[in-house]
Parts: structure tokens; sequence; C-alpha cells
């Protein structure tokens, strides 16, 4: 599926009228930081990214700079977790300043440590309570403020529950970009990776929200592997949100702008896209990061591919060494064929 557009914005990847959220990669707790954004950036000018969730409390008390990230990461989506609307529109506020495109709003983490916050899906038995959290962000604000959310908790599964989360937070907290993840999740009895597997998914009813609130902007997430399943969402909803899939086999990635953007530029190879790398993670080492932390990401580059699980071991079993660096990517990638044109 290919849509003709002109890219206008060149520094955040926004391609024409095409809304931001097209085609993004899921906030993945441990996965998706800052090291594994830049690696997903290489891949694809205008894939919408997101932080891993960050708390407030951790924004607000925290010693470490939560909010860091690289320039080359935009577009970038900031996925906040909390309930208290003033903490919310503090870290909102500094989102803003340090120059991120947009602020989620997690509804959908299941999670028992989540539920003891207060936030994550649990909040979906609260559309009033999420409703004033948007509301105090955006009135500070002037980024984009989304909710990622599910279609249901535990015994609240109904589509009049959904309609009504969902119209609670669009009238009353002027959200209008909303991604759902098409399962329920139950807030107990379930572990998180459970909870993205086991609860079936509901498309249908996504669409059907889409039809009843077709002036809100809205992704679907949940089991998405294929173009051809994302051609088909797209065909009722604005935008598609790749969770694993693109974790575990990122050169998916590398044909995002041209069959959902319309560019017409070549499809970058997988040793570009390695050697890519190698300017960026010579700084981070030079700053004291260590190369398993960045390569973790890469290792399924090569996936379904001749020299890809010895591509994966090198990488592996050397990449945590002290004093590592990208001579085991080189290594590593010299396991791949010469004569591939990969």
């Amino acid at each position: 599926m290919t849509l003709n557009t002109d890219k206008t914005q060149e520094n955040r990847g926004v391609a024409g009228d095409i809304p931001s959220c097209r085609f993004s990669v899921a906030p993945m707790l441990d996965w998706t930081d800052r090291h594994c954004r830049y690696f997903h950036r290489q891949l694809s000018e205008h894939v919408q990214l997101y932080t891993e969730m960050v708390t407030t409390g951790a924004i607000i008390h925290g010693k470490a700079d939560y909010l860091a990230y690289n320039e080359e990461e935009h577009p970038l989506v900031l996925q906040l977790g909390g309930s208290n609307p003033a903490e919310l529109a503090h870290c909102a506020k500094l989102a803003q300043e340090r120059g991120y495109d947009e602020v989620n709003l997690n509804v959908g983490c299941p999670s028992d440590r989540v539920q003891n916050g207060r936030f994550g899906a649990c909040l979906m038995g609260e559309a009033e309570l999420v409703a004033q959290c948007v509301a105090a962000m955006r009135e500070v604000v002037d980024i984009p403020i989304s909710v990622k959310t599910r279609i249901g908790i535990d015994e609240q599964d109904s589509y009049p529950f959904l309609t009504d989360f969902i119209g609670t937070v669009s009238d009353k907290g002027g959200c209008r970009d909303f991604t759902i993840h098409a399962r329920k999740a139950w807030l107990s009895g379930l572990s998180p990776k459970e909870n993205r597997e086991i609860p079936p998914l509901d498309y249908p009813r996504v669409y059907q929200l889409k039809q009843d609130f077709p002036h809100l902007t809205m992704a679907v997430n949940g089991g998405v592997k294929t173009f051809e399943e994302m051609a088909e969402h797209l065909m009722h909803l604005d935008g598609v949100m790749v969770g694993r899939e693109a974790y575990q086999n990122p050169y998916l990635l590398a044909e995002v702008d041209q069959r959902l953007f319309g560019r017409d530029k070549p499809v970058k190879k997988r040793r570009e896209v390695v050697q890519a790398m190698f300017p960026y993670i010579e700084r981070e080492l030079s700053k004291g990061s260590y190369l398993n932390h960045i390569s973790r990401h890469m290792l399924g580059l090569f996936q379904n591919m001749p020299g890809a699980r010895q591509w994966r071991r090198h990488i592996s079993e050397n990449a945590h060494k002290p004093g590592s660096g990208i001579e085991v990517l080189e290594q590593a990638l010299a396991k791949i064929p010469a004569h591939l044109d990969v």
C-alpha cells in the first residue's frame, strides 16, 4: 500500500497531511530505550517512535535524566504513567521544553506495579479522572496529548463501556488522538505477557469506534505484523502501532517510508544500517555506554537471512566483554555471506 505525498517537515519526518500515527513503534518497557530508538530511526525517517513508559514520580523525584533522547529520534512521543493531573501537567510542560513532539498517557498497561501506582489500564475505570489528566496537560502545552488504552478491563468490556470512556476523555478532556490496543486487559490473574496474548483481538470493535467518533484520530495496536495487515487496518483507521514484531524483526521498518508514507527513495540495505550505527556507537562508548546495551537491539536485523544465527551468536558472546567496540559488529557482519546484497 503506497500513498503519494511530499515530506513537509524534514526534522520531524511528517509527510504532507498524513497523521504522524500512521505507523508507530509501541512503547515497550526495557526495550524502546534511546539506543533502540536511534537504531530504528536508521531504518525509517517517518515512523513515530515512543519512549518507554516513564512515571511522573521518576521525572519529578528521580536523580537520572528520564527525558534524555537523541535529536535524530524525532518524531518522538513521551509516554507518561501517572494519574495526578498537576504532576502530569508539570511533566508534559517539561517534555515540551525538551522538544518532544507529543505526550501520550498510558491507560493500557495491566501490570500489578502499575496498578499499585494507580495508572495504566486500571484508569479505564476512571474516565473522569483521565479526562482531568488530559485537560490539565493540554492547558499547559501546545504539543498533542494522546491516550493509549485497551478496549476494556475485566468484566467492563462492553462496547458501551468503551464508547463512554472515549466520549468522556474526548469531550471533557479534549483528547483528539487515541491508540487502541484491540484486546481487553485482565487486571488480575494474567501477567503483562499473558495480557498481550490471551485476551482475543477484536479489530472490528476498534473499526466501529472510528465510525462512531470520525472526528478523532485513531490507531490500532495489537498483533500487527505484516504490511498486508497494516493495509487492511488503514482502510478503517488512521494509523497502526507495531510492538514486538518491530523489535524482533526490525528490518520491517525499512520499507515503512516507501509503503506507508509515499517516499520515493531506495530501501536501505541491512549492511548500510549496521554501518550507519558505527559513529553513534563510538560516540556512546566514549561517554561510558556499554556496547551490549546498544547491540542487543540489533540482534534481529538479519532475521530469516543466511548467517543470522551466527550474527546473533557473535554479538551475544562478545558485546558484553570489557572494552568491546564496533569491531564486534564488524566481525559479526562478516558472518553474513558476502555475496548477499542485504
